[in-house]
């Protein structure tokens, strides 16, 4: 097992991204995510490092069921029970052991998995002068791979917090591991919460 972030220290240039930990997959819905109880409280130990360092992104699904372009409209016809109008708006906010870190910690709200469509927080992250990711959250092989992709993609250094992820499948789980450990080893970096906080300084 590796004993230090495999890139070196991560600088003042860097931020957390907590992927979706929200109530709407935390609670016993159709989309509940068995894992999410067990890694919040090690996302919460990151986040409280440095709060005003954490970026909180929202999945905001549809307000009823069938809207939505294309297939997401689809999505959302199997989905009905997900939507707004039948969950309830107070559904899509954060768990209550993260929510309490907001301010100063952020939220940054999306309507499909990927939080970088709109070039939005992107813009905020470089306004920031942000060169650096810390990523965990969920869903792991969903949102947060999503998340990944593309801040590979825009240059960020990537940083993937092992136990601070969650899945509804392990299997699927092990599978983005493998994936992030062979196929992108030069751009993601994947490391505990201890060995991530330590070099987080």
């Amino acid at each position: 097992m590796p004993n230090a972030v495999r890139y070196g220290p991560l600088g003042e240039h860097c931020v957390h991204v907590c992927v979706d930990m929200q109530r709407l997959f935390a609670e016993k819905t159709d989309w509940h995510t068995p894992w999410m109880d067990r890694v919040c409280p090690t996302a919460a130990r990151i986040v409280a490092h440095d709060p005003a360092r954490t970026i909180f992104t929202r999945f905001i699904p549809a307000a009823h069921p069938g809207e939505g372009w294309g297939t997401w409209r689809r999505y959302y016809q199997r989905w009905a029970s997900m939507t707004i109008e039948r969950l309830g708006a107070d559904m899509i906010e954060l768990m209550p052991d993260l929510a309490r870190f907001v301010p100063p910690a952020e939220v940054f709200d999306k309507h499909v998995y990927s939080p970088w469509m709109d070039g939005a927080l992107h813009s905020r992250l470089q306004t920031r002068r942000i060169d650096t990711l810390i990523i965990s959250g969920g869903e792991t092989d969903i949102c947060v791979l999503a998340t990944v992709l593309g801040a590979v993609d825009r240059g960020y250094r990537t940083v993937v917090v092992t136990d601070a992820l969650c899945s509804s499948s392990d299997a699927a789980y092990k599978a983005s591991m493998h994936v992030y450990h062979t196929r992108y080893g030069q751009q993601v970096e994947t490391a505990t919460a201890d060995l991530v906080l330590d070099a987080w300084r």
